[in-house]
């Protein structure tokens, strides 16, 4: 099972002609590629459920919509010009932190996850975590493999410690992190290839320990299973 190329295609084109009478001109032909995002979605629901607890989450539970909130934004273009999933128990609105695929043409696809806007009560919890326990994040995020595939992480800083804890701690870099967020890219050909399952799912299990221990410091939530 692999995304055909016409996914591709169309997304640049929809990003050239990002119109409603634009997209209703050309719906069947985004409602027979929205099958094949689906399609591959499914394979990978059961590919993650291997060492996550996917049990019951759907298709639907991992989609998002195609249809952009032009309420707060600039930006009024009504269409999305991507195809994304996300992948975690519960589904996408569980709240857990989850694997987010991410598809757009010309190399912009990506699976990535982690701390993205993380709630005040989050971000007190992470860095009580790393006040205590900083080595455990550090020898996930530095594990040559995991390197390799997602470099250093993406997100805001602090300029300055925050509050309560010590100018001079050893982990000032960590705890002065307001977001965390780590991403593989793939190009178009991988995308469109027969093994791209296969490289998603390869990425995921290298993302995974961060993941776990984000979701056990944000919700005590043990792993499902350690790969």
């Amino acid at each position: 099972m692999s995304l055909t190329p016409s996914l591709l295609a169309f997304l640049l084109d929809l990003k050239s002609n990002n119109s409603r009478e634009w997209f209703a001109s050309n719906k069947p032909v985004y409602a027979d590629l929205k099958e094949n995002f689906e399609e591959f979605v499914a394979i990978l629901i059961e590919e993650f459920g291997e060492f996550e607890n996917l049990v019951g989450v759907q298709v639907k539970n991992c989609t998002y919509r195609i249809n952009r909130d032009v309420r707060f934004t600039k930006n009024k273009d009504p269409y999305k010009t991507w195809f994304s999933a996300s992948f975690s128990e519960g589904g996408r609105k569980s709240g857990f932190m989850d694997y987010y695929l991410h598809i757009e043409p010309n190399g912009k696809s990506f699976l990535g996850g982690g701390m993205y806007n993380p709630s005040p009560e989050q971000i007190a919890k992470y860095r009580q975590e790393i006040d205590y326990n900083a080595d455990s994040l550090r020898k996930i995020i530095n594990q040559k493999q995991f390197v390799q595939a997602y470099g250093q992480a993406q997100g805001e800083s602090l300029k300055n410690i925050p509050k309560g804890f010590d100018a001079l701690h050893p982990d000032a870099d960590l705890l002065k992190v307001k977001t965390m967020f780590f991403w593989h890219h793939f190009t178009d050909d991988e995308v469109t290839s027969n093994h791209f399952v296969d490289l998603v799912i390869g990425k995921a299990k290298l993302l995974k320990p961060y993941l776990d221990f984000l979701n056990a410091t944000f919700f005590d939530k043990e792993p499902f299973f350690q790969v």
